[in-house]
């Protein structure tokens, strides 16, 4: 076996009455359920405009060599409409690894629920009209080569994040989220009850029944010094 330079073409199975409980969550919601360590960094943010406010789908990952795309080319044309393609790019940004051209068949070929790229794209200007769920670094000019090597559906990190093939990927404006397949469907009720919460506070804030008694409680806990008489 050709380790660093070879492509899985199967993955655990899916559950689409599963994925689609999860396009209902948004994601800072199922994050908080997770303890708030689940959650892509480095910047890895929306750079498109999907109408639909929630991206969810099952992880077909890439693992590319700085500034590569050969492999994420395979793995788009094995992708299916409930996948996202999500791509390890050894933290380089110094070549954009996608361009309105795969975007393009991406979005209206492939149909596929979305891109997350640890790195940046080009053509932004078109991009970032897109009715497609596009996630990336930023934007550079400067395009990738196509040589390789790399591997497609095997474990990666992305943005301080383990991802394993097949795992539930979350993204919306807040940013992008990854669950475990094998915890999404036991945390899918956690994070529908935290989500009915969420609301209810929400509405709290809103209408001026908030109860605020925490902060002072927790700020006496902590030993905070309140002074009064600065100022006269």
């Amino acid at each position: 076996m050709s380790t660093g330079n070879r492509v899985f073409t199967r993955r655990p199975p899916f559950d689409i009455t599963l994925l689609k409980a999860y396009q209902q969550l948004p994601s800072a919601n199922i994050a908080d359920t997770m303890n708030r360590i689940a959650v892509l960094g480095n910047g890895i943010r929306l750079l498109s405009s999907p109408q639909k406010p929630i991206m969810a789908g099952y992880a077909l990952t890439v693992k590319a060599r700085a500034g590569d795309n050969l492999m994420l080319h395979a793995a788009l044309d094995m992708a299916t409409e409930n996948d996202v393609i999500v791509v390890s790019n050894e933290g380089d940004r110094s070549r954009a690894l996608m361009g309105e051209i795969m975007m393009t068949y991406a979005c209206y070929c492939k149909k596929i629920a979305g891109i997350v790229l640890d790195g940046p794209i080009r053509d932004i200007e078109a991009i970032s009209q897109m009715n497609f769920p596009v996630f990336a670094t930023g934007s550079n000019p400067a395009g990738p080569f196509k040589e390789g090597p790399g591997e497609v559906n095997s474990p990666i990190a992305v943005g301080g994040v383990a991802v394993c093939p097949g795992d539930l990927i979350v993204g919306d404006a807040d940013g992008v989220i990854v669950v475990p397949l094998s915890d999404a469907a036991t945390l899918l009720d956690k994070a529908q009850e935290y989500s009915r919460f969420d609301a209810a506070k929400v509405a709290a804030a809103k209408n001026g029944t908030a109860n605020r008694a925490w902060v002072r409680k927790s700020l006496d806990e902590k030993g905070v010094e309140f002074i009064d008489d600065l100022y006269r």
